[in-house]
């Protein structure tokens, strides 16, 4: 019975690690925005490391794949373990954090494959972390699945794998697409309300903090109590308006895209824009971090591809100062349109990179690595 408990959970940890580490290695650059939202003033106040996210996003997908690999082939058992539980103490503690306070949404544990609450991706580790315990309570039964030589070749792949797997999609764009602009995505119809589409949203509820004033006690009811109960005719009860919270109470549908618009010198062009027939948007969240060699480049090509009938405007969160200043350098041919940077950031991962659009719908994502003047957009419209 032992036995049979240590290898079904040897199963379910590596081959979830490994699931895990490679759908998240698929976009490791948006593991590391993940990061860095984690480390910001608002949430951890690590600001110190925010420089770091990339390498050690890195680091950390390899080494969930690599773990999880390990424990499965028998490999290193203790030290697997201790990194395993080590992984999971630093996660656990992430979306604790993220649960409790509220401060981020979406944990990024399975990128953006599989949106996963806070609640929900904290149950999960506290799910893993009993896994690893019992893993930890039969360690003698966890063999080598082969031979020392073929494990090692099998581990030595694998690292290889990885880094190869993760340097590509950094120096590209990632191979499986699940944001929210993936190709094939009608913008208009992702903007769509539930009320719009005649679907169901979410719903949620309103609770308020009643305070007794003869006794100082303190109770919370529900909006729907509050009214059905008539609180408000109990004048010994005074409402704590600071206090007042809202909680979604059921699930429903939310558009993919929200709060998206393009303001392009101080005008809301989103509607026709996206009715243009040969669209190009060029993504650059940040100026300051972004490669400006393959930038020149994709703007000495713009003047061609407006010749061809293109529409081309950037997309960016620096500031205005600095991307007129920018434009001037590199003497761009297109408008700019300053919006927020997570969403610049969701359309596409190069910095800079290109995303084409036909009457509102993504048609193709490239990364600044694969664009120079030579290129050719028209292939793509065909």
């Amino acid at each position: 019975m032992k036995s049979a408990i240590t290898h079904i959970a040897r199963l379910l940890v590596g081959g979830l690690f490994v699931f895990s580490g490679v759908i998240k290695l698929n976009d490791p650059m948006g593991f590391s925005y993940k990061l860095e939202e984690y480390f910001s003033p608002s949430v951890l106040n690590l600001p110190f490391l925010e420089p770091f996210v990339l390498p050690l996003s890195f680091f950390l997908l390899v080494l969930e794949v690599l773990v999880g690999i390990t424990l499965l082939l028998g490999m290193f058992r203790q030290g697997s373990l201790f990194v395993l539980a080590g992984l999971m103490i630093f996660f656990t503690f992430l979306t604790f954090y993220s649960a409790y306070f509220n401060k981020v949404t979406d944990c990024g544990c399975f990128g953006d494959a599989i949106p996963l609450t806070p609640w929900e991706s904290f149950t999960k580790d506290v799910i893993l972390s009993v896994l690893i315990g019992l893993l930890f309570w039969g360690r003698q039964r966890i063999q080598p699945l082969f031979p020392p030589r073929i494990n090692e070749l099998l581990l030595g792949m694998s690292f290889l794998g990885c880094v190869g797997f993760g340097t590509y999609v950094l120096n590209h764009l990632p191979v499986w697409d699940f944001r929210a602009f993936k190709p094939g995505t009608h913008i208009e119809t992702a903007l769509k309300s539930a009320e719009e589409l005649g679907l169901q949203g979410p719903v949620y509820e309103t609770f308020y903090t009643l305070k007794n004033s003869a006794n100082e006690k303190s109770i919370e009811v529900s909006g729907t109590a509050y009214v059905e109960e008539k609180w408000f005719e109990k004048p010994e009860w005074v409402m704590q308006i600071e206090a007042t919270r809202s909680e979604k109470i059921k699930e429903g549908y939310v558009p993919p895209i929200h709060d998206f618009s393009l303001i392009v010198e101080g005008e809301d062009r989103t509607a026709s824009l996206l009715q243009e027939e040969k669209l190009v948007w060029i993504t650059a969240y940040r100026l300051d971090r972004s490669d400006k060699e393959n930038f020149q480049r994709i703007a000495n090509a713009a003047w061609a591809w407006e010749k061809q009938g293109f529409k081309v405007i950037a997309l960016t969160a620096t500031d205005e100062a600095a991307v007129n200043e920018w434009a001037h350098e590199i003497n761009a041919p297109f408008s700019w349109c300053i919006m927020d940077g997570t969403t610049v950031k969701t359309i596409n991962r190069g910095n800079p990179g290109i995303t084409l659009l036909k009457k509102g719908k993504v048609i193709k994502h490239l990364h600044g690595n694969d664009v120079d003047e030579q290129t050719d957009l028209m292939i793509y419209f065909q």
